[in-house]
């Protein structure tokens, strides 16, 4: 297929502006994400793998929808939708934040950027939560303006992307620190950089202020990135599972809490800003979780792909968990997954059985990240 009009989900579904660039430049098959159309093969994903740890990958990420919040009190109603503590966070400081419900539960995992005083940027995962801003804002007496602007994210993620970034804005882009932002221009294109991605590589996004330019940005960076052995890519799954990063709806979702995700360090109960979902974290924190969120080795001959389906975990006649995420990585020649079980029986080291699309599988559960678990890659 070489026509962009080869793929159709019907007219609802969105296309970015470096739908035709990606095609061109050899995507096979895209899928559905925040109601937009997103790359998902352009080859051998074991290739992409190592095509992103070895050198770097350009991924269309315009799916990362922002939702804009403007405004007087945009930095205290920031605070509302979130448990992590925002009084500390800078201008051109970027966080990875929850946005949880009153129940505790986790709506959206989205990398957030402050562009000012009362200037954010929430970069979302794969649910409308535009749409939940604007609701939470209609009685929140607060002054704000929440919207989606025009602003479409490419990743450029690999031990390499520093020097495309190098080759594209010169030297000083390289003081540009891990979870910082910087609003630069490229030959007049208007963007928004800043250290971070989905891959825990070092790397880099680049948010485009301006749709109308997305075919030109991305031929651009393709042309800088040559030398460094730069290919265009997809979203890598046996990168992100080996990092132990979440997908959104597959690992977590609207009936997962933080706590069973460990993900503690993002729940700031004692401060003194309210967060919708604090009284149902409290209670939580207090109680205890049910589940826990663990790394698994299954054993056997290398997974075809990556599961489709939530695969059921048993120990002994009963089903203590799930499968969420599971993948074969070629690096460390082992089938790696995350799975959500009963915490009385997350204790690492522990035996069970996966039912996998091929059948019962033993596996133990272990420890993740599996793979440079302090993501000294990442903020190198």
């Amino acid at each position: 297929m070489t026509q962009s009009d080869d793929f159709g989900f019907g007219t609802q579904i969105r296309k970015s502006p470096y739908f035709d660039a990606t095609v061109r430049w050899g995507a096979k098959a895209f899928s559905v994400y925040n109601h937009m159309y997103i790359p998902r093969d352009f080859g051998d994903p074991e290739q992409n793998f190592w095509n992103l740890v070895n050198d770097a990958i350009l991924c269309d990420v315009a799916v990362e929808r922002q939702v804009e919040i403007t405004g007087p009190d945009a930095a205290r109603f920031m605070q509302l939708l979130t448990p992590r503590d925002l009084s500390k966070m800078a201008v051109g400081q970027c966080k990875y934040v929850l946005i949880t419900n009153a129940d505790g539960g986790i709506l959206n995992d989205p990398i957030l950027l402050r562009l000012g005083e009362n200037h954010f940027w929430i970069s979302l995962a794969d649910s409308d939560i535009l749409l939940w801003a604007q609701g939470v804002a209609v009685h929140s007496g607060m002054d704000v303006t929440i919207r989606e602007p025009d602003v479409s994210p490419l990743q450029l993620q690999g031990p390499r992307s520093g020097d495309v970034m190098k080759a594209l804005f010169g030297d000083t882009i390289m003081d540009l620190k891990y979870y910082w932002l910087r609003e630069v221009e490229l030959d007049g294109i208007p963007l928004i950089v800043s250290r971070t991605g989905w891959s825990s590589e070092l790397g880099y996004e680049l948010y485009l202020r301006d749709g109308t330019r997305g075919d030109e940005l991305w031929e651009k960076i393709m042309a800088a990135g040559k030398p460094f052995g730069l290919k265009p890519g997809h979203t890598s799954t046996i990168r992100r599972v080996e990092g132990g990063m979440l997908s959104y709806h597959a690992d977590a979702d609207i009936h997962t809490n933080p706590f069973e995700l460990g993900l503690d360090r993002l729940v700031s109960l004692d401060m003194e800003a309210d967060f919708i979902g604090k009284a149902a974290l409290r209670r939580i924190r207090e109680e205890g979780v049910q589940r826990k969120q663990v790394g698994l080795i299954i054993e056997g001959a290398p997974l075809k792909g990556p599961n489709t389906t939530f695969w059921p975990i048993t120990k002994g006649t009963n089903v203590i968990g799930k499968v969420t995420s599971a993948v074969h990585s070629p690096r460390l020649k082992q089938n790696i997954a995350l799975a959500m079980v009963s915490a009385d029986c997350a204790q690492l080291g522990s035996e069970v059985v996966v039912a996998t699309a091929d059948g019962p599988h033993a596996a133990r559960i272990v420890e993740f990240p599996f793979y440079d678990p302090k993501k000294s890659l990442a903020a190198a």
